[in-house]
């Protein structure tokens, strides 16, 4: 066995920066993806300071923030154009060492594979875990090409990850949570506006500027699994949000025919009891799939990357893999398992339709804030105020890295 084989199944943003935190380390690794090209869904992504904090320790936080917008000031809205919360960016800067930023998912995608020889990556390839290994034996994945051993796998296929399935047979896996979202990324409007998130009656929008000149928007409701509009999906969003405020209907007339994501929402609220068996350890939507009412999707598998990489230790100096990805399970574990329960809570509050309840919910939201930025702030510390395990290697000059 070749104690500095990693390889990496799933070539998404959290098989990339995996990738690149283990080269950090020393490791030989191979990414195997399945598609035949490393082509992101043409969506956008925000990144929390927590997710920065993490790429600044391969390095990779300050090309992020460069080709990112920073998000402004903004807040929630109602469908009529009420604003029900305003939210400081400066305030949120301060507070947490760093502002969002938000750019698209190709873009950070070019970010990681630039970080990464040009044969570390294998497109159209399928790779199966055929053996999850052991103290003494290697792990094997298989591929169309044959089988491939390794002292360390990375399951990082997603929601429906196989790698999963093969080490918990047992467990139920993802589930449909009753929500569907679409998602476009479409020319800015001639008119300005505020990032906001409006929330409606079970259905909520949000539009964000990105660098680029472009607006990412995105929308979310309940539907019945697998339904799709049978006149396309850009009819299905003026529907259902055509007579909301400004920029809504113009971001919807802005899209192509075939520029409308949809995509049904699968989380998993039964935890898995660990995130590593063997030489086999999970992260990201493999691991434990949310709901993106949070945002945290792709931050927390970025977060997963890091700290994986921290506890599988250097390359070939005698750590205790096994070990340390059983470090790794407890470093993650609860944090994420929260995360998953926090996301489809909020998700079910913006999902309300009784008339009642959405007055209770509107007002409560405008009466803290009211209260000034810092109430606001606080309730989203836990999320942001995370730091790596380990120093970064560079922006190791910026306040709260």
């Amino acid at each position: 066995m070749d104690p500095t084989r990693a390889v990496v199944v799933g070539g998404g943003i959290g098989g990339l920066a995996a990738a690149v935190a283990l080269r950090r380390r020393g490791w030989a690794v191979t990414v195997l993806e399945r598609a035949p090209a490393l082509t992101p869904v043409g969506a956008a992504i925000s990144l929390t300071p927590n997710a920065q904090r993490a790429l600044d320790v391969v390095g990779l936080g300050d090309p992020v923030r460069a080709l990112s917008a920073w998000q402004g000031d903004g807040g929630m809205r109602t469908p009529g154009g009420r604003w029900l919360s305003r939210t400081n960016s400066t305030a949120a800067t301060e507070r947490f060492g760093g502002p969002v930023v938000l750019l698209h998912r190709a873009t950070l995608v070019d970010i990681l594979t630039s970080a990464l020889p040009s044969d570390a990556v294998r497109t159209g390839v399928n790779g199966a875990l055929a053996d999850p290994g052991g103290l003494d034996r290697a792990a094997v994945v298989s591929t169309p090409d044959g089988d491939i051993e390794a002292a360390l796998v990375v399951g990082a296929d997603g929601v429906r990850s196989g790698v999963r399935g093969a080490l918990f047979p047992g467990h139920p896996g993802p589930r449909y949570s009753g929500l569907t979202t679409w998602r476009v990324v479409v020319p800015s409007p001639d008119r300005p506006f505020a990032p906001h998130e409006t929330w409606g009656r079970g259905a909520l929008w949000g539009s964000q500027p990105l660098k680029d000149g472009r607006v990412y928007a995105y929308a979310m409701a309940p539907a019945p699994e697998g339904e799709r509009a049978p006149d396309g999906e850009k009819a299905e969003l003026l529907r259902r949000f055509g007579d909301w405020h400004h920029p809504v209907p113009g971001i919807i007339a802005a899209a192509g025919p075939d520029g409308v994501l949809r995509n049904d929402v699968h989380h998993m609220p039964l935890p898995l009891p660990a995130y590593h068996a063997g030489r086999v350890a999970l992260l990201g939507d493999a691991a434990h799939a949310m709901l993106p009412t949070l945002g945290q999707g792709g931050n927390q598998a970025v977060e997963d990357a890091i700290v994986l990489a921290h506890h599988a230790g250097s390359a070939g100096d005698g750590t205790d893999l096994v070990a340390g990805l059983a470090t790794y399970t407890e470093a993650r574990l609860p944090r994420t398992t929260a995360l998953v329960r926090q996301s489809a809570r909020m998700g079910r509050i913006a999902s309300l339709r009784n008339p009642v309840a959405l007055a209770a919910r509107n007002t409560l939201i405008a009466a803290v804030s009211l209260l000034g930025p810092g109430v606001l702030l606080r309730g989203f510390a836990e999320v942001a105020d995370w730091r790596p395990p380990q120093r970064p290697y560079a922006a190791d000059k910026r306040s709260g890295a």
